[in-house]
């Protein structure tokens, strides 16, 4: 009998750092991170570095269902970002990684993150993977 799949949340960070090769098991994005990433392309005046992000975020897109934010990621937003807060950080200046973060807590799936050192506080409700 093989390993069980673990399904694991990609952050916008994982993505756009482009270390998906290092996670394994059943990987999802939520649909904050088709937010992030097309703003990402509308935002920038540079038209390389806009192609390059339109890029990416047509990867995504033809690669991942985005997961949507239903009331069981909305009850889990509400969790993580009381813990946010009750660790003396902002909530609001990282929504968009709540609700990623939101999105595996609700569906008991692990969080792979580049940016470890802005959800290390929640690593007590949910499993976090450090990418680059």
């Amino acid at each position: 009998m093989g390993r069980p799949i673990v399904k694991t949340v990609l952050d916008t960070s994982v993505l756009i750092g482009g270390s998906l090769d290092r996670v394994d098991g059943d990987l999802a994005i939520s649909a904050a991170t088709i937010a992030e990433l097309n703003f990402g392309v509308l935002v920038t005046d540079d038209p390389d570095v806009r192609a390059q992000r339109l890029t990416l975020l047509n990867g995504v897109q033809g690669r991942f269902r985005p997961t949507p934010m239903d009331e069981a990621v909305a009850f889990s937003y509400g969790v993580l970002a009381a813990a946010t807060v009750r660790a003396g950080r902002q909530p609001r200046r990282r929504q968009f990684d709540l609700v990623i973060a939101a999105t595996a807590h609700a569906h008991h799936a692990r969080l792979a993150t580049a940016n470890y050192v802005d959800v290390s506080h929640l690593s007590t409700l949910i499993t976090i993977i450090a990418g680059d």
